[in-house]
């Protein structure tokens, strides 16, 4: 068992100074543009802060195991370490009046992270939006449920703060966007104040920000998306999982926004119609997962990428697949890869593909570029396990 249910990646740094390198890169001044900053632009406010905290997460993709996870059946995810997510908290240099400061520390009812004052206080820079907490989308609610409960874990006492988010992998696509975007905020604000947290508590911090944008959480992607090493999910549990295998993974974003919410509704409702057929297709889902374990861990590769591709007919028959995610699949199969399937809820989001060598993996990379996928990464599963 993983230590308090999760670990921390090792190499995710909490000291800002150690990671000046990685924020210098953030590009495009005017997006990241602040609206009561005297910096008008992220980089700057960044270079010129005299203090700041730092927090980073990465993606994270189901291998094998996704809708019959919530059946009771093992789900298989693996941390993408070259796709991170990272924050950045800074001072604004103001802080709200005394007589406000008095006002807020005397608040019994409420706690004071969560009132309208710290909301008027906070400004974020996420995706394509800048602005205060009481501004933000209501797509962003999960990333300021995160603001506001690290800050009360923080001891937050009124100061202004700007913070700033950046993402290798694009939101909504199964990845596990909210979740590393919720962790990153939340160790970059623990960073910024200096306060330690131990895992289970970075994890339950982060949990509240994701049953706001899921309405229920197993906790997979929380747990995923902060790990160093391949994950095994079962009934709340959380294992490490060994990887012997030389083996690289092509992920394709299909430019549709993931459905998880929708299709995990639309599968209980055929479950509660035909309970058998379904049932047997869950639980063949579930054994797929099972042999997956044992294939990563003896190098199987063939095999796991017949499983893949079996996997996702099994997904289509059961109606979380799309026309554009069956073709991004074929065209893998039709290029060199061993296997394919969607990952995450379906209805949209990626599609992974799994080869034996780094030229087939960009010859797979290539194909679904050609077939309409809008971005492509490739992972060496071995590097991503080990590191």
């Amino acid at each position: 068992m993983l230590e308090s249910k999760y670990e921390l990646a090792d190499e995710l740094s909490m000291n800002a100074k150690a990671q000046d390198a990685n924020i210098s890169a953030i590009r495009n001044d005017e997006e990241y543009a602040c609206k009561n900053s005297v910096s008008a632009n992220l980089e700057n406010a960044i270079k010129y802060s005299n203090h700041k905290g730092y927090g980073e997460t990465c993606a994270k993709v189901i291998l094998f195991g996704e809708h019959s996870v919530v059946y009771g059946h093992s789900a298989i995810a693996l941390p993408l370490k070259n796709l991170r997510m990272r924050a950045v908290v800074t001072s604004c240099n103001e802080f709200l009046a005394p007589a406000s400061c008095e006002s807020l520390s005397s608040t019994s009812s409420e706690s004071l992270a969560s009132t309208t004052n710290l909301d008027s206080h906070i400004t974020l820079s996420c995706l394509d939006f800048t602005g205060k907490l009481s501004e933000i989308p209501t797509r962003f609610n999960s990333i300021r449920t995160a603001i506001r409960a690290s800050l009360e874990f923080a001891g937050w006492s009124g100061e202004s703060l700007h913070i700033f988010t950046e993402s290798d992998f694009p939101a909504e696509r199964g990845l596990g966007s909210s979740a590393a975007a919720a962790g990153a905020v939340i160790r970059a604000i623990l960073d910024y104040y200096g306060v330690s947290a131990s895992n289970d508590e970075i994890f339950k911090l982060t949990q509240t920000a994701e049953c706001v944008a899921h309405g229920r959480s197993s906790g997979l992607d929380a747990t995923a998306t902060a790990a160093s090493w391949p994950v095994r999910f079962s009934r709340g549990c959380f294992d490490r999982m060994e990887i012997n295998m030389r083996a690289w993974l092509v992920l394709a974003d299909s430019g549709c926004k993931g459905m998880t919410r929708e299709t995990v509704e639309a599968l209980r409702s055929r479950l509660e119609s035909n309970p058998v057929e379904v049932g047997a297709q869950l639980n063949k889902l579930g054994e797929i997962a099972a042999v997956a374990e044992d294939d990563l861990a003896f190098g199987r590769i063939e095999n796991m990428g017949k499983q893949m591709t079996f996997a996702h007919r099994i997904l289509a028959d059961l109606g979380v697949s799309t026309a554009k995610l069956d073709a991004l699949v074929a065209a893998a199969c039709q290029h060199g890869a061993l296997g394919a399937k969607l990952t995450g809820g379906g209805g949209g989001g990626c599609v992974i593909a799994l080869t034996d060598s780094e030229d087939a993996a960009k010859r797979v990379s290539e194909a679904f570029k050609n077939a309409g996928a809008c971005d492509t990464w490739i992972v060496n599963i071995g590097d991503s396990a080990i590191n």
